[in-house]
């Protein structure tokens, strides 16, 4: 954890429940989240992590509690102003077809009306972060990109205006074992150059260990445990982040009895 860094996102007491569901989704969650920290939110599937992640950008809102971005209170902001500050990369990648891959990258600097030249300059600059060259892909479309090249360039457009905060929910899930391992190692890269704070969902616990400086261990809507992967691995907070690290540990065995 960053010494002296400001609160970037706070959850205060947050609870979703979908209508006919007997049970909440997100279930009295409280987090405090500092500026430039890399935050790895793991769990199984309907454990409340993606709901999470998408009542931080207003694509849902919270029944119960407050969520907190740099001292604001999403609930009293326009939902789109919310969404144009935060950077946000999802597991579709969610491309448009039609454009190429500098025009799609573009999408909210023309938005906001950026011109042209801080626009090119920019679309450049995050295609090289991306660890692309520009005048290769640039024009070409996303049909003519591999799977990890177009996770890629969906990264440098949810990085376009340069959010404080970065949301992503599974972005590598589809992603053949090589390409994700590559991925991980130049998203951590891109987080360490850039300050930012990151949300990465994911129910994957050796890339929520590897990526997160601190990681929130969700089941069944709540917080089991929220620290670092140092501390999970060695005193996990109840059975079933002990049944986490368990599996975790049954999978090295499996590697080291073939070596």
């Amino acid at each position: 954890m960053m010494e002296n860094a400001a609160v970037a996102i706070e959850y205060r007491n947050v609870s979703k429940c979908f209508k006919g569901a007997g049970y909440n989704a997100v279930d009295d969650v409280s987090l405090s989240i500092n500026e430039g920290e890399f935050i790895t939110i793991l769990g199984s599937s309907g454990s409340g992590k993606t709901t999470l992640l998408r009542m931080t950008n207003r694509l849902l809102d919270p029944d119960a509690g407050n969520i907190i971005l740099f001292g604001e209170n999403i609930c009293d902001a326009n939902p789109v102003q919310v969404r144009r500050r935060i950077g946000y990369a999802i597991q579709q990648v969610g491309l448009f077809p039609h454009m190429t891959v500098a025009q799609n990258i573009a999408v909210v600097p023309k938005l906001l009306k950026w011109d042209k030249e801080r626009i090119d300059n920019r679309v450049r600059e995050l295609t090289e972060l991306a660890g692309l060259k520009p005048d290769e892909f640039l024009h070409r479309y996303p049909a003519q990109l591999s799977g990890g090249q177009q996770q890629r360039i969906g990264l440098a457009r949810a990085l376009a205006v340069d959010p404080k905060i970065m949301l992503l929910d599974e972005p590598f899930g589809a992603i053949d074992a090589i390409n994700r391992l590559n991925l991980q190692d130049e998203l951590k890269r891109i987080h360490g150059g850039l300050k930012k704070t990151f949300l990465f969902v994911t129910h994957d616990i050796n890339e929520a260990l590897k990526l997160g400086t601190r990681v929130a261990v969700m089941n069944e809507g709540r917080v089991c445990q929220f620290d670092t992967p140092e501390n999970i691995a060695k005193n996990p907070a109840d059975g079933f982040v002990e049944s986490l690290i368990h599996s975790c540990r049954q999978q090295e065995k499996f590697w080291e009895g073939l070596v």
